[in-house]
């Protein structure tokens, strides 16, 4: 994350609800002897802020991926809407969040429809998050696939990512084994599994989405609540490390990042090139001129996918 202006933003479980504050702290933990420095990401399918930090996050894995692993950790954000209510933002119902991830999409560059919340609103977070844990028993790097899938149809595509059939979309989409899917995702032990995750949150202090913890080999931990600047997670990195480290260099094209990725936005692109949007903008409109990369505008931003190739 580059130095960045980009306010604080975090998805607080205790009101489901995502909003924007102060730049966040690192805090420290001690936690379990690891044998390498490892990163454990909670986060949740329908979290906007972990939408908005995907740039971010897509860079630092460029950078720093050779010195840690990530492990991505489902902390339930919206368990219902029985009982549910945050006056203080003016929530009560499912169709009071769409101006909420209108103002996340405007503000991060990382477009968010809210009108989801009004035509065919989720009930819970839990169903996706379950499916989530599903897909690992397919590969990790599957997983990955999946979750980044379920956001696009969410956030993108305003697809309600608790039916199975978008679900089942996502999984054919990453290429996965949708039969094998459909019988981890209705085990009891897969659901088991995220509710475990759930009650672990307490133990790492998480208290909203994205939390990231560093854990050196020593078993101390530093903790990021929500988004912040690049820097504190290169330092948070170094901290857990205990040394400071070399970034790989990026030396990619526009062309490869989507060939590589899929579908990503203007603003990942950019930010992961350490590059000007507009030059950007304009450097993957002359890609989809070319008819190197389709140009797929959104509410509050444009998206560049790889073009399929015909066998």
């Amino acid at each position: 994350m580059e130095k960045s202006k980009s306010r604080h933003i975090s998805c607080e479980i205790e009101t489901g609800t995502c909003g924007s504050g102060e730049e966040g702290q690192i805090e420290e933990v001690q936690l379990n002897l690891q044998e390498r420095v490892q990163l454990i990401y909670y986060t949740d399918p329908i979290c906007s802020a972990c939408w908005a930090i995907e740039p971010y996050l897509k860079k630092f894995e460029l950078e720093y991926g050779e010195y840690l692993r990530i492990e991505h950790k489902m902390g339930g954000l919206l368990p219902g809407w029985k009982g549910f209510a945050d006056r203080a933002n003016g929530i009560s119902r499912p169709s009071d969040v769409a101006h909420h991830w209108d103002e996340v999409g405007q503000l991060t560059g990382m477009s968010i429809d809210g009108d989801i919340w009004v035509e065919d609103p989720l009930e819970s977070s839990f169903p996706p998050s379950i499916a989530f844990k599903a897909a690992q028993r397919q590969g990790e790097a599957f997983a990955v696939c999946f979750l980044r899938r379920i956001r696009e149809q969410l956030f993108l595509e305003k697809k309600n990512i608790t039916k199975e059939a978008v679900l089942l979309e996502a999984i054919n989409d990453c290429q996965g084994d949708s039969g094998q899917f459909l019988k981890d995702y209705h085990d009891p032990a897969t659901e088991q599994s995220f509710h475990v995750e759930k009650r672990m949150r307490k133990t790492y202090g998480v208290r909203g989405f994205p939390t990231f913890i560093f854990i050196g080999k020593d078993g101390k931990g530093y903790r990021i609540s929500g988004t912040s600047g690049y820097e504190n997670y290169v330092l948070a990195l170094e901290k857990a490390y205990g040394k400071t480290l070399t970034p790989a260099p990026i030396r990619v094209s526009e062309l490869a990042l989507v060939q590589t990725y899929g579908l990503l936005a203007t603003k990942e692109i950019s930010t992961v090139l350490s590059q000007d949007a507009a030059i950007t903008y304009s450097n993957l409109k002359q890609l989809a001129e070319e008819g190197a990369v389709l140009h797929v505008p959104h509410k509050f931003g444009d998206f560049w996918k790889k073009v399929a190739v015909i066998a």
